[in-house]
């Protein structure tokens, strides 16, 4: 009889073990499928009349390397009201570096819709000097790999096959800083609602 009973009690304890182990199990399981994919692109939209972006937080980073895919709709076509800004340069993603504000220390994509195209600028501050170089044109609709590296003395700004170096006076090892996200001037504020899809990769 008490055998019985030990080998009873002892089947009920396995039981237990192994249902509490199921539930841990599925229990990560489930955190695992509703957790952010991290790999999907993430919606920007400018609305008119602002020049911040939505889904724009504090987030502090220290980068090598910032890479990203980037996708435009027809929504980058505007034109200024003052006719003179259509070349002001709208930022589109970066970082703030040497543990400062961005316009003292930063590196990002800018963008503009100039003579009909969409086109893209490496754009930095250092020392609080403000310098950009466009890089390239984009198609609307169409994705492009971006990175930015850090290499000491120069950021290193790559669209697809397309890569151009500029000048870098932060003293920290890494982007030391906080993510720059999408927004729309120079002067003016969005004169329409801008969309812009970003992935970090």
């Amino acid at each position: 009889m008490r055998i019985r009973l030990r080998a009873s009690l002892l089947c009920c304890l396995l039981l237990a073990i192994l249902t509490s182990c199921k539930k841990t199990i599925n229990s990560v399981i489930d955190q695992r499928l509703n957790s952010p994919k991290t790999s999907q692109f993430i919606e920007y939209t400018i609305h008119q009349g602002e020049h911040y972006a939505t889904q724009s937080s504090y987030q502090p980073v220290a980068y090598d390397e910032l890479k990203f895919v980037v996708r435009f709709d027809s929504t980058a076509i505007y034109q200024t009201t003052d006719a003179s800004n259509q070349e002001d340069i709208n930022k589109l993603y970066g970082f703030s570096d040497n543990n400062s504000q961005h316009q003292q220390f930063s590196a990002r994509f800018g963008w503009n819709w100039v003579q009909s195209a969409l086109r893209l600028y490496a754009y930095t501050y250092n020392n609080g000097e403000r310098t950009s170089q466009e890089i390239t044109t984009l198609h609307i609709g169409n994705e492009y790999n971006c990175s930015i590296k850090v290499m000491n003395q120069n950021y290193i700004f790559s669209v697809n096959s397309t890569t151009i170096a500029m000048p870098r006076s932060s003293i920290t090892a890494k982007g030391d800083g906080y993510k720059l996200y999408p927004y729309f001037g120079g002067d003016e504020t969005a004169p329409h609602d801008i969309h812009v899809w970003i992935k970090e990769i």
